[in-house]
């Protein structure tokens, strides 16, 4: 018998009929002789019109306290109609909240972050012979306050619960069967992956790859959770996404690449002429940070011909880039800015894969890829294990493509499959 955590988003939890669906499938995994913990989202759509209303009711920027009290309640009606068809399946089965598993998070509201979880009462509920069903996405705070873990945060509550429990495995179970090479609806030839690394995964996740929340692949590394991401609409394996001493040694001749991500989400700044002197640059990402503006490409041309002024660019989320344009207004003042120039239609296009470890000449491979294609490359980050292009937006799916097909991660048995 083992300890399986069940998490489902908010499309396997749309309406009453997909909820009867979850509670079969849960009972099925109890019938087995398993102990289930489920974990569930709010319905789809429910967080956007309760968000809506406070927007409604409280303004551009409702009181952030009252948003998590506010946002929590759809998590909460999960997991009681959930419990509810669980008993109707003729499986005892008892729901929880956030403050009554004691999900201790700081107070940054409509962000926290988890702090420790008492797994006492869930203990308690299982061995009872009971399902536990707990609302994700939520917890509290020391002075009792209901907080909330930003959007995706039932991800993280279910690998931390499972983490607390020492649960066997966390399944997380959305409306795709598992992870794939690429964005399938980009690319056709994608290919399911059967094992990932959570070092690939959490860069496929901070690269725009939608499957699982960031957070929650750092939880499952820091602690080892097995996470096994399935289909809630078919029986169909997943993908495990564990460490990477758990591969066999044929996993481990694997493809070098093991996926490409996109993310959209970019926008590109430029300082135009700024001073070239020690200590420039520190002042303008420095001012940044002040503001918690989080910065990923960075770009610093080389002052020539004895120039006093060079250029700076980087990027930040599209969300930021009010934000940073105000940081920038300012401190552009103190290092001679002549201008700035914001461009939002740019795209970051990356590789992954643990082979790229011990493999040379990757990123050169890449970069011809893309300019076989005549796209131009207007930035580059790298890291052990990825590399990554800013190019124009409106080169994204031929971008995609050809990185796809370049380093051999396309299919093979389309046809078979009627793809």
């Amino acid at each position: 018998m083992s300890l399986v955590v069940m998490k489902f988003g908010g499309t396997s939890v749309a309406n009453i009929e997909r909820i009867r669906n979850v509670a079969k499938r849960c009972a099925k995994v109890a019938e087995q002789g398993h102990e289930v913990v489920v974990i569930v989202s709010a319905m789809s759509g429910e967080t956007n019109k309760l968000l809506a209303l406070a927007h409604e009711a409280g303004g551009e920027i409702p009181d952030p306290r009252e948003m998590d009290a506010l946002a929590a309640t759809g998590e909460q009606v999960t997991a009681a109609l959930t419990a509810m068809a669980l008993q109707q399946a003729g499986k005892p089965a008892r729901s929880l909240l956030g403050h009554q598993v004691r999900v201790l998070t700081d107070n940054a509201f409509t962000k926290a972050r988890i702090r420790t979880i008492d797994g006492t009462k869930i203990g308690e509920t299982v061995k009872s012979g009971q399902i536990c069903v707990i609302a994700g996405f939520q917890g509290v705070d020391d002075h009792g306050n209901i907080t909330t873990l930003g959007r995706g945060g039932s991800d993280t509550s279910a690998v931390a619960i499972a983490a607390a429990i020492n649960a066997d495995v966390c399944e997380i179970y959305t409306d795709v069967d598992g992870v794939y090479t690429t964005d399938p609806n980009i690319c056709p030839l994608a290919r399911k992956i059967k094992h990932i690394s959570y070092e690939e995964m959490l860069e496929l996740a901070s690269l725009g790859a939608k499957v699982l929340q960031i957070r929650s692949v750092e939880i499952a590394m820091k602690y080892g959770v097995p996470v096994h991401v399935r289909s809630s609409f078919s029986d169909a394996e997943g993908t495990i996404v564990t460490s990477e001493d758990r591969f066999s040694p044929s996993e481990m001749e694997r493809m070098t690449v093991a996926g490409v991500a996109y993310d959209k989400n970019e926008a590109k700044l430029t300082l135009r002429d700024v001073q070239d002197q020690p200590g420039v640059v520190a002042k303008i990402f420095g001012a940044l940070a002040e503001k918690n503006i989080s910065v990923d490409m960075i770009i610093q041309n080389v002052a020539t011909g004895g120039a006093a002024a060079t250029d700076v660019t980087f990027t930040v989320t599209k969300a930021d880039v009010a934000r940073a344009k105000s940081v920038i207004a300012e401190i552009g003042k103190i290092v001679g800015m002549k201008e700035l120039v914001v461009d939002d239609q740019v795209v970051k296009v990356s590789i992954v894969g643990l082979g790229m470890r011990s493999h040379a000449g990757i990123a050169a491979k890449m970069f011809e890829l893309l300019a076989g294609e005549g796209i131009n490359i207007q930035a580059i980050s790298t890291s052990e294990i990825k590399v990554s292009c800013l190019i124009a937006a409106k080169y994204t799916e031929l971008a995609v493509r050809a990185l796809h097909t370049g380093f051999g991660l396309d299919r093979k048995d389309v046809k078979e499959e009627g793809a």
